[in-house]
């Protein structure tokens, strides 16, 4: 690939300027490194506890942690860059972004250590963040007089609520009320995943199909667009009216096809086995399957509901956000749309720690070196680590600051 900056002499003001020039800048290496560190020291270092977590489930820091501390500080980065592009109005940057990561950060400084007697300061930095993306997607609808962000809206709203509902859950120790938010917060996260592949999946195929830009070959079916967010939230709306296990099995069963629905879009030759968009629908596939599994668990199949729901996380969100910072991460800095090396070998890695993690759950009898997470946990980390050494430079050059966007 070439890079189109050349390099510049670096000072710290310059530096700052750029990581914070735009929200990807800051929040994806953010979320990159979390991703990367928080599994690897809960799996390898913590032996799957926490020092300070005494009155509270580990489990349930690692579920917090995962889909609010790494994929939550990556939907910052994308919302916060993406919604000023759609809406064509100037974005954050500088203070209010450092603001931002620093209530993200917070947060995660307790969720590190599973500080107990923290809970409630960290599920109110949490909140902060979360309802500001949820006032900005509102704001800017408003001003736009558009209805397209509704469905952002909702999911993030949902994520909100979840995230406040599993804090106050580990709080009191209500492991019902505990377990509800997990589903919660992934269903929400899946939401907006299937909103964030409509609008990323047509216009990365279409350059990908005529790097001219002169034409759009790719059309997509009008159904699919809004299909499988559309199922995954009757799903929530099941999940919170009490509704009995079968119906929500069959409602997963639904949003799992819808989401396999979507591989259809990788159809357009041999460019689809390309990672630029082979990553899109593998992300979609793998949610798919994940929500399928799980939900022939809802209801009453012999199948491991566990492996199903790491297929959703890990496979679903991790592949797809991994995407998402690859291909993001290009287009905000000025460089063509193909993946280098080292995030190549990243979406590798990640896949073979999404397949050794399932593979445990189908055969717990399998013996991994490093434990029965460890070797997993590592290809995870070695995964975000690759993209975070890859696109750094890219990401924190002053030079990229005035680069075209998508």
């Amino acid at each position: 690939m070439t890079t189109m900056f050349v390099q510049t002499p670096l000072t710290e003001r310059s530096l700052l300027a750029a990581a914070t020039a735009e929200g990807l800048r800051l929040f994806f290496p953010l979320a990159a490194l979390h991703a990367a560190l928080w599994p690897l020291l809960w799996a390898v270092g913590w032996q799957f506890d926490l020092p300070f977590a005494r009155d509270t489930l580990p489990a349930h820091w690692h579920a917090q942690e995962m889909v609010i501390g790494s994929f939550g500080a990556a939907l910052t980065g994308f919302l916060t860059s993406a919604l000023p592009e759609w809406t064509e109005t100037d974005g954050f940057k500088g203070r209010p972004l450092l603001v931002l990561a620093g209530l993200w950060g917070g947060a995660r400084i307790i969720g590190f250590l599973g500080i107990d007697a923290a809970i409630l300061i960290g599920g109110v930095l949490d909140q902060l963040w979360l309802l500001f993306l949820v006032g900005y997607c509102c704001v800017l609808g408003w001003k736009k007089r558009t209805t397209a962000f509704v469905g952002f809206i909702l999911f993030l709203a949902t994520l909100s609520g979840a995230a406040g509902l599993l804090r106050v859950s580990m709080y009191l120790d209500a492991y019902p009320s505990g377990e509800l938010a997990v589903h919660l917060l992934v269903f929400a996260f899946l939401g907006l995943l299937g909103l964030a592949l409509a609008r990323i999946t047509v216009p990365v195929t279409n350059r990908l199909l005529d790097p001219t830009e002169e034409t759009s070959p790719y059309r997509p079916h009008p159904g699919r667009i809004n299909l499988a967010p559309g199922l995954v939230g009757l799903l929530i709306l099941g999940e919170l009216a009490g509704l009995s296990d079968p119906v929500c099995g069959y409602l997963m069963l639904a949003a799992g096809a819808a989401f396999l629905d979507r591989v259809a879009e990788g159809f357009i030759g041999r460019e689809g086995l390309h990672w630029e968009v082979a990553g899109l629908w593998l992300s979609s596939a793998l949610a798919g399957l994940g929500l399928i599994v799980t939900g022939l668990g809802r209801i009453g199949a012999d199948v491991p509901m566990l492996g199903g729901l790491h297929l959703m996380v890990m496979g679903g969100l991790g592949l797809g956000i991994l995407q998402v910072l690859s291909i993001a991460g290009l287009l905000h800095t000025g460089q063509q749309l193909s993946f280098p090396r080292r995030a190549r070998a990243a979406l590798w890695f990640l896949l073979v720690a999404v397949a050794l993690r399932v593979a445990l759950e189908f055969w717990p009898s399998l013996t991994l070196p490093g434990g029965p997470h460890g070797f997993s946990a590592a290809t995870w980390a070695l995964a975000f680590l690759l993209w975070l050494h890859a696109y750094l430079p890219y990401l924190w050059s002053p030079a990229t600051i005035n680069q075209d966007k998508c």
